[in-house]
Parts: C-alpha cells; sequence; structure tokens
C-alpha cells in the first residue's frame, strides 16, 4: 500500500499543495492526511464535486499551479458539467488532477448503490476526453504514474487518478473536530419515526441514517414500507421527499436528511420553500461531519440552517439538542403546516454493529409504493 504521506509529498515537490473535495470511504485514510496536514486555504471539504473543480480552477487563476479535488465516484455526475464548460480545452483549458475512489468495481463486491457508477467509472472519464490511471499499490509505480499525472497537468490537461480499495496504508483523522453534544443521531431517529402518525412517510438520505431507520423498524418488528432508503443519490432526499409531498398532499412526508447531504444541494430548500407543500416536514440531523466516510467536517454546525430555511421561506423552522426539546417540538410539529425545518444537532459517531439495509432497493421502492398506493 501507498503511506498518504509519501503521496501528498510527491504532489506537494510537483508544486499541487491546494485540495478540495468531497470526503470518501476509499479515500478516508488520504483525506484524513490531507486535513491533519494542509492548513484552512489548502483543504477545502467542498460542498459538493462540482463545486470542488470550480474551487481548483480558481486556484489555478489565481497561483498558476493546479489543484488536486478528492472524490468518490459517484461524484463524477456532478464534475461533468465543470468540466465540459469550464476546464475542457476548448473553453478555458484548466488542469485539474482529480483522486476517485472507485466504489463498485467489477468484480469487486460492493452496496448496491455503487453497482452501476463503478461499472461506469472509467467510461464517463473516457467520453469527457479524460486520460487516467488505476493508482498503482505499489509506491514506485504510482511514483511513475504520478510523474505521468504532473506531465499531463504541465499541457494543462484534466488528469485522474482512479483509487482502488486499500489503496492507501492507514492514517487515524487526528485533528478531530469534537462537539460536546450528547443526544445520538441512532435515538433522535428512533425519536422522529416514533412520532409519525399511520400514513406518515419517511424519505431517508444516503448513508447512516438510512441504516440507523432500517435497524429502529427491525428491532421493532416492523416492516419497512413506509420508509425510502436513498441509498445513493447524496442530497437529493429532499427532492425525491418533496415530490412524493406534492403529489399525496394528504399525507405527511418526512425527510429524514443529514448536514453533509443538505449542504450538497441547497438550494434544494428554496425550491420546497417555494411549493410550500403543507405536509412536508424536513428533518436535518446535524452532527458537523460527514460521518459515512470517515468524519471528515462539515460547515454543518458552524451555520445557521433554521435562518436559511426562514429565509427562503419554510412556515416553521426549529433546532434541539435534547431528546425531551425533540419530543415536545414533535408535538408542535404534527400539527403545523409545512414546509418545516427541524434541525436536530447530535453527537458524531455511531455503533461498531451498524448493519446494513437487508432489502434490496428494488424491494424497497415496490414496498413502498404499494404502502403510498393504500
Amino acid at each position: 500500500m501507498i503511506r498518504p504521506e509519501y503521496f501528498i509529498e510527491k504532489l506537494r515537490e510537483n508544486g499541487i499543495d491546494c485540495f478540495a473535495g468531497v470526503p470518501d470511504s476509499l479515500l478516508k485514510n488520504i483525506c484524513a492526511y490531507i486535513t491533519d496536514h494542509c492548513d484552512a486555504q489548502h483543504n477545502i471539504i467542498a460542498a459538493n464535486e462540482g463545486a470542488a473543480v470550480g474551487i481548483a480552477a480558481g486556484h489555478y487563476l489565481a497561483t498558476g499551479q493546479p489543484a488536486c479535488v478528492y472524490m468518490q465516484n459517484s461524484g463524477e455526475g456532478n464534475i461533468i458539467n465543470p468540466l465540459a464548460s469550464l476546464t475542457d480545452p476548448e473553453v478555458y483549458h484548466i488542469p485539474v488532477l482529480l483522486l476517485i475512489g472507485w466504489r463498485g468495481r467489477p468484480g469487486v463486491h460492493d452496496e448496491p448503490q455503487h453497482v452501476k457508477q463503478g461499472k461506469i467509472t472509467t467510461g464517463l472519464l473516457n467520453t469527457m476526453g479524460v486520460n487516467f490511471d488505476v493508482l498503482s499499490k505499489d509506491e514506485d509505480k504510482a511514483e511513475k504514474q504520478i510523474a505521468k499525472a504532473v506531465a499531463a497537468l504541465q499541457r494543462k490537461e484534466v488528469y485522474a487518478l482512479v483509487i482502488e480499495k486499500d489503496t492507501f496504508d492507514a492514517y487515524t483523522l487526528q485533528n478531530v473536530e469534537q462537539n460536546d453534544l450528547t443526544l445520538s443521531r441512532e435515538e433522535a431517529i428512533q425519536t422522529v419515526a416514533a412520532a409519525l402518525d399511520e400514513k406518515g412517510c419517511i424519505v431517508s438520505t444516503t448513508g447512516m441514517i438510512s441504516r440507523e431507520l432500517f435497524e429502529y423498524r427491525a428491532a421493532m418488528n416492523q416492516g419497512h414500507e413506509r420508509d425510502f432508503l436513498t441509498v445513493g443519490s447524496m442530497g437529493h432526499a429532499s427532492q425525491i421527499a418533496l415530490g412524493i409531498a406534492m403529489a399525496q398532499p394528504g399525507r405527511r412526508v418526512w425527510c429524514f436528511d443529514g448536514d453533509g447531504a443538505a449542504i450538497m444541494h441547497l438550494g434544494s430548500m428554496a425550491i420546497v420553500a417555494s411549493k410550500a407543500p403543507k405536509n412536508y416536514v424536513h428533518v436535518v440531523f446535524n452532527n458537523g461531519a460527514h460521518d459515512s466516510v470517515g468524519g471528515q467536517p462539515t460547515v454543518g454546525l458552524k451555520i445557521d440552517l433554521p435562518a436559511i430555511a426562514k429565509a427562503v421561506g419554510y412556515k416553521q423552522y426549529y433546532s434541539c439538542e435534547t431528546k425531551e426539546y425533540l419530543q415536545e417540538l414533535l408535538e408542535k410539529v404534527k400539527t403545523q403546516e409545512g414546509p418545516i425545518l427541524l434541525q436536530v444537532c447530535v453527537k458524531k459517531g455511531n455503533r461498531k454493529d451498524l448493519g446494513r439495509p437487508t432489502t434490496t432497493p428494488i424491494q424497497n421502492k415496490e414496498a413502498l409504493m404499494a404502502f403510498l398506493k393504500d
């Protein structure tokens, strides 16, 4: 495997010392090293991957040096627009180094939401005219690949290093941003889920939130037909919930969101507000971290989400950090008109034995549709 310090030093030797992106589980060791060894001016955890490409372009314009954008391959869709209309040789001809975690690589078992993306990861790069290498796990071979990438950047090209599982050696994040919150996300999820009426349904976002909701239903011997577990499509759960809420105005629809996911497409809150669905409750479980991919920080606890909800036009907006206050707010929320934003500030982390959904995405979809039809 490649030592994170070795890899980053090789990039720095070639003038690449600015990093931007969205953390990924396959890149968590390298992302942790970057977080610990780069200041806030040289490591920007972006709202989404396309925004990270924009940051890299700005850095190049200001310094003449290319930047590195790190991401999971699920974020390739977010970078297509800036790659085609900003960095492309036929537009501004701006070099960027892409570091892409290859989830769902063909032949390697992975979760269902990664299978299609894994199949098309390199194909999308080919379609966009982006040359790439699958980074070797041998440092001597990797050094030659880095040199090849640097040569491409000197020609003002975008170049990608695609990262397989277990490419980087272990590294544990040292500069962990802690919060003093005591309510766990799992307990908060259970508290909100227990408050739904018999017709209510939930659209839960990708990552730990959907996994914890699934396990709550199983522990309570309940079915999963009331929950749409958005195992992929990070940042889009609020719009899936909006689509359901508008189509079935007589049913209370709850979106279980995370701070990283909500921030990824924050403008979606404005669309929710503009449509003013009275049956819509947007619950953001905010721990200020990308918890599913190594605990890298978000700006979630540094911004005022209820104030944003108010500004864009949500009818009600609340924030809480204790189970007691959450239960009190839920009694209000159940009778109020939406759209409602309920921020629940929670501590980082999750159970080590937390499982994954045992139903397939298609089974989940069909069960929910049957529930909504009834």
